[in-house]
């Protein structure tokens, strides 16, 4: 069996195993990149050599500028190759898993990249003063990433239904790793909310100016245009959620609680906003 006939059926299982679609994007594009190094070999004569060697190489190792890759950008990598490997081993079309060998690097997360008071006021004076229905949109659309921390495509999936205005919740349908969800508005941004939806009753919360929903890369484009009008040059929309994230922990001090509204599946994912001040530090050590 062909490599690539045998990733057909790892998405398969994929799918089975409900992998969420950028996990299952994640896989396909890695394997399809060792595919085309390995010119679409049978799978039972890849060998752990093949695999090291895949990854040793320039181009896997190097950008296309030359620069060479940190070893945090290519454990999605190793992580797809193991879990393909292991699939095909495990399915019965490779005597032996390839990947065995392969260990993700030992690297720390990268600290989040919120935007800074400063930032985040520009860009509020910025969208306050513009003008028109898509302006009003973007306006309500980062507003509400900064006030519940919510991802882009969460956002973006929410139809007029899932807002309970009353309530002050937002019932969230699409969210990483395939789960549900809910979470809790303040009251200017019900007020936003409100106006944006004004007599509608079903339909996408936001929708393009043809009343479609509004597609994840247009508003990518548009929300890091607003970034970088308002001097943010190396913010982008996943800013506005460590914006909330950062603030509600340093305002509460409860991890717990970030976690919850965040809706991190594992509070490790929480503690990447954890941070000491040397000032705090100096002062608990005199």
């Amino acid at each position: 069996m062909h490599l690539s006939e045998c990733l057909a059926h790892f998405l398969t299982q994929c799918d089975a195993d409900g992998r969420s679609i950028h996990t299952r994007a994640q896989h396909e594009r890695s394997i399809r990149w060792l595919i085309e190094a390995l010119a679409d070999r049978d799978v039972d004569e890849v060998g752990h050599d093949d695999v090291a060697r895949f990854l040793v190489s320039d181009a896997v190792r190097k950008t296309r500028f030359g620069f060479a890759k940190s070893a945090a950008t290519t454990n999605a990598l190793r992580s797809s190759l193991r879990c393909f490997f292991r699939y095909a081993h495990d399915a019965g079309f490779a005597p032996a898993n390839a990947a065995r060998l392969v260990r993700r690097a030992l690297c720390s997360p990268a600290p989040p990249r919120g935007l800074s008071d400063d930032e985040l006021a520009r860009l509020e004076a910025i969208m306050r003063g513009a003008r028109g229905e898509s302006c009003e949109r973007d306006r309500v659309l980062v507003r509400l990433l900064v006030a519940s921390g919510i991802r882009l495509g969460s956002a973006l999936a929410l139809d007029v239904g899932d807002v309970d205005l009353d309530r002050a919740e937002l019932a969230l349908r699409t969210m990483k790793n395939a789960g549900v969800g809910r979470v809790y508005l303040n009251a200017r941004i019900v007020t936003e909310i409100r106006s944006l939806i004004g007599k509608r009753t079903s339909g996408p919360l936001f929708a393009s100016q043809a009343g479609e929903r509004l597609g994840r890369r247009h508003a990518q484009r548009r929300i890091v245009a607003w970034l970088r009008a308002a001097g943010a040059r190396r913010a982008t929309t996943h800013s506005l959620r460590h914006s909330f994230g950062q603030r509600l922990l340093d305002r509460t001090g409860d991890l717990a609680l970030v976690q919850a509204a965040m809706c991190h599946r594992s509070v490790i994912s929480t503690t990447v906003y954890v941070r000491v001040s040397p000032e705090r530090l100096r002062a608990a050590l005199r």
